[in-house]
C-alpha cells in the first residue's frame, strides 16, 4: 500500500527515463516525493515520464546528463536542489552492460563501463552527500552478477557490480555520523525492454520460474528510502527470485 510517506521529500534518480530507473521514479513520485531524474539520450521517454507524473499530481524534473561525466552529474545534483530546495533521497541507477570475454574486451569498453558503473556511483554519492539533509537515504542499483557471473562475456560487468559492494560498505560508515544510510540493491533478471529476449532462458535458472518485475525492485528501493529502514546501512541486498540461492 502506498502511503505517501515521502511527502515533502526530494529524490534524484540517475538513469531514470526507462527500465528499472523509470520504475523507481514512478514509485517515489507515487509515494509523494518530488523526483528529479537524469537521462542520457532518451529525450522523448524522459518528457513522457515527467508528463505522466505531473498528470497524476506529482512533481518531476528531467535532467540530461551523461553519467560518465563528473561535471554533468554534479550539475544534476546542484540543479535538483536549486529547483526543489533540498535533497533527501539519491538513487544511483545509471549503468551499462557491454559484453565480451576477457581475452577480447577492449580497453575503451573497459574504461567506459567502469566510468558509468563505478566512477559515476562514487561521484553521485559524493555530490549527493554534500547537498543532502542529515538522515537522508542513498541507494545504489547493483546486480546479482556481483555474486554469480554465470555466463561468458560478463566478467567486466560483474567486476563493476562487485566494486559497488565495497563502495557502499565504506560510504555507509563514512556517512553514519549524519544518519545517512547507504545501501546496494542487487536485482537479478528483470523484465525490461533490454531483457525481453531472456524470458525463456531465465525460467530454467530462477527457482521462481520468472523474471522480476520493475515494480518489485522499485518497491524495495522505496522501502530502503523510508524511515522504516533507518537501521539498514552498508548492506547489499539481492532481489532475484532465488537465482543465487
Amino acid at each position: 500500500m502506498q502511503t505517501k510517506s515521502f511527502k515533502g521529500k526530494v529524490a534524484l534518480v540517475t538513469g531514470g527515463s526507462r527500465g528499472i530507473g523509470a520504475g523507481i521514479v514512478r514509485r517515489l513520485a507515487a509515494d509523494g516525493a518530488s523526483v528529479a531524474f537524469t537521462y542520457s539520450s532518451s529525450v522523448e521517454k524522459a518528457l513522457q515520464l515527467v508528463s505522466e507524473i505531473e498528470s497524476n499530481g506529482g512533481k518531476a524534473l528531467s535532467l540530461q546528463a551523461d553519467s560518465a561525466s563528473a561535471k554533468e552529474l554534479r550539475a544534476a545534483v546542484a540543479r535538483t536542489t536549486e529547483v526543489f530546495g533540498t535533497l533527501d533521497i539519491f538513487v544511483s541507477n545509471a549503468g551499462i552492460l557491454t559484453r565480451g570475454t576477457i581475452d577480447s574486451y577492449t580497453l575503451e569498453d573497459f574504461d567506459r563501463i567502469v566510468a558509468i558503473n563505478v566512477r559515476a556511483a562514487f561521484v553521485g554519492i559524493q555530490a549527493a552527500a554534500q547537498e543532502m539533509n542529515d538522515g537522508g537515504r542513498i541507494v545504489v542499483i547493483g546486480s546479482n552478477t556481483a555474486i554469480r557471473t554465470a555466463f561468458p562475456g560478463a566478467s567486466v560487468y560483474s567486476m563493476t557490480k562487485a566494486a559497488l559492494v565495497g563502495l557502499v560498505r565504506g560510504a555507509a560508515i563514512d556517512l553514519a555520523p549524519r544518519a545517512i544510510t547507504v545501501n546496494n540493491v542487487q536485482p537479478g533478471p528483470t523484465a525490461t525492454d533490454m531483457t525481453s529476449g531472456l524470458a525463456e532462458l531465465v525460467k530454467t535458472l530462477i527457482p521462481l520460474k520468472r523474471m522480476g518485475d520493475v515494480s518489485e525492485v522499485a518497491s524495495f528501493v522505496s522501502y530502503l528510502a523510508s524511515e522504516e529502514a533507518g537501521f539498514i546501512t552498508g548492506a547489499s541486498l539481492t532481489i532475484d527470485g532465488g537465482y543465487v540461492a
